[in-house]
Formats: C-alpha cells, sequence, structure tokens
C-alpha cells in the first residue's frame, strides 16, 4: 500500500515537471507577457531598492515648503508636490505599499476562498449546496461596496484595507476553485488514492489543488491588477491608505486640486497604477494562452 502511495506521487511530480517546463516555453513566446513579466521585475527592483535610492524621512513623508510645486528637474525629476515632497520618492515607496498590499490581499483571500471552494468540489452534496450558498449571499453584494462597507464600519489603514478587501474577495475566489476542481475529483487517479486510503485532506492538497492550479493561478494574477486598481480607488475616496504614507491613490487625492496648473501631480501616479495593472494583466493572459490545452503541440 505504502509503495502504491509513493509510485503516484512520483508520477504526478513528474507529470507537473513537464507540464509546467511547456507552460514556460509557451509563455516566453508570447512578447506581450514578457512585456508584462519585465514591467513587473523593474516595479519590484525598484520598490525593493527604493530604501538605497532616497531618504524616506527626508524625502518621502518630510516637509520642505521652499520647494513645493517644483516642476521636475535634475534634483528633483518628477517635480515635488504642495509640502515640497519629492514626487519620484513617494511613487517607488507608493510601489513598496500597493504591490504588497495587493499581493497580500489575494493571498489571504485565496488561502480562505480556496479552502471553501476545494472541500465544496471535493465533497459535493449538502456541503457544496451549504457551503457555495453562504457564499452567493456574499458574492451578490458588489466588491468595492463590499469594501468599501468594511472599511466604513472598521475605519481606515492598512490592516483594515487588508482585511476588507480579503473578505471581499473570498467569494469569488471559492468559485474559481470550486469549477475547477469539479472536473478533477472525477479523475481515476483519484480514485486510486482513495483507493489506496489516503486522507481526504492530503488527497485535495497534494493531488486535486496541483491539478486545478492553472487557470486558479490565471485568475488569481489579473486580480492583483483588480486589486491595485481598487486600493487606490478606496484611498483616492478617503476610505484606505492615510497620509502621509505614500500610496499612489492618496497621491491621486492631494493632487487633483492642483490639476490645471500642475498636472505632473496626478499625471505621475496614474501612469504608475496604470503599468502594474498593465503588468499582471499582460501576464495574465500569458498565463492564459500558455495554459489552454488547446496550444498544446
Amino acid at each position: 500500500m505504502g509503495k502504491n502511495k509513493k509510485v503516484l506521487a512520483e508520477a504526478g511530480r513528474m507529470y507537473q515537471k513537464g507540464q509546467w517546463s511547456m507552460v514556460w516555453h509557451r509563455f516566453r513566446k508570447n512578447k506581450s507577457a514578457m512585456l508584462g513579466l519585465i514591467l513587473l521585475i523593474m516595479l519590484v527592483v525598484v520598490a525593493l531598492s527604493a530604501v538605497f535610492l532616497v531618504n524616506y524621512q527626508t524625502d518621502v513623508v518630510g516637509m520642505d515648503m521652499a520647494n513645493r510645486m517644483q516642476s521636475p528637474s535634475s534634483s528633483h525629476i518628477l517635480g515635488t508636490d504642495h509640502y515640497g515632497r519629492d514626487i519620484f520618492a513617494r511613487i517607488i515607496y507608493g510601489a513598496r505599499i500597493s504591490l504588497s498590499m495587493a499581493v497580500i490581499i489575494i493571498l489571504v483571500s485565496f488561502t480562505a476562498g480556496g479552502a471553501i471552494g476545494a472541500v465544496a468540489g471535493y465533497f459535493g452534496g449538502w456541503v457544496d449546496n451549504i457551503l457555495m450558498r453562504i457564499m452567493d449571499v456574499f458574492y451578490a453584494i458588489p466588491f468595492n461596496l463590499f469594501a468599501i462597507c468594511v472599511v466604513a464600519a472598521l475605519g481606515g489603514g492598512t490592516f483594515n484595507l487588508i482585511m476588507a478587501m480579503s473578505i471581499a474577495l473570498i467569494p469569488m475566489f471559492s468559485r474559481i476553485v470550486r469549477s475547477a476542481v469539479l472536473p478533477i475529483c472525477g479523475q481515476e487517479y483519484i480514485e486510486s488514492a482513495r483507493a489506496c486510503g489516503t486522507s481526504h485532506f492530503r488527497i485535495i492538497v497534494k493531488h486535486v489543488i496541483p491539478n486545478a492550479i492553472g487557470p486558479i493561478i490565471v485568475h488569481a494574477t489579473l486580480n492583483i491588477a483588480d486589486t491595485i486598481k481598487a486600493i487606490a480607488g478606496l484611498s483616492f475616496i478617503g476610505l484606505g491608505i492615510a497620509a502621509p504614507l505614500p500610496e499612489w491613490g492618496a497621491m491621486l487625492t492631494e493632487g487633483k486640486n492642483y490639476i490645471r496648473e500642475y498636472p505632473y501631480l496626478v499625471v505621475v501616479p496614474g501612469v504608475a497604477i496604470m503599468i502594474a495593472a498593465m503588468s499582471f494583466n499582460l501576464i495574465g493572459d500569458g498565463l492564459r494562452d500558455a495554459l489552454d490545452p488547446r496550444l498544446k503541440n
């Protein structure tokens, strides 16, 4: 019995390794996807290097009224805002906040929603009905409205915003994972694992989810882009990251009153949001094409 389990596990690992090698090969041939990957790598490198490039206290949150509203120049390549803070410094520190928050939100919502969806799809029957009907109640509420209500109830701040958006995304991920898990559960290797006496938990974690991970990754990647825009949107209306933290949506709010005389105050953070969202969208589209079975040679 133990030998059969090892054989099944080894066969599964070899199949997944070969499958992901083909996915990466098809992904590399997609120029748009590679452009998105390059843009994302650049954003991540700049965000991680922010602490070495600028001084947080003096350039990001410190006020310098003598240099307020400076146009882009050699000393301030993207100009300064109405408090004399360097726009470039705030943009690259804002990348740390927006990217890290978006990834954390997706991970939290995927973990919770994925667990619910996997259990519902694997067991089916009354378990599936109860869990999915509960998710349907929350899914009926628009994502942005749900997040706004939770933030309004809990208050602003980074932690509350992460919790609000994570809770709002759980129903969507539960349905995505359930739809990906359902066709997997009827496969012969799942029945073989059950016949070998493998526990339900191990089957779900080791066999079901890894083989259903393709479409889940695509949806998660695409939703990171939507999450970045949603974070900026909530901050723009005053329910997200509070000043003086350099979040892109909050920067848009601060610059909107000066858009006529100093358009760079809103153009620069707007372009940063666009580039970040576009990079994840391009990667998500590339992954979707690479994982499409109809494209296999």
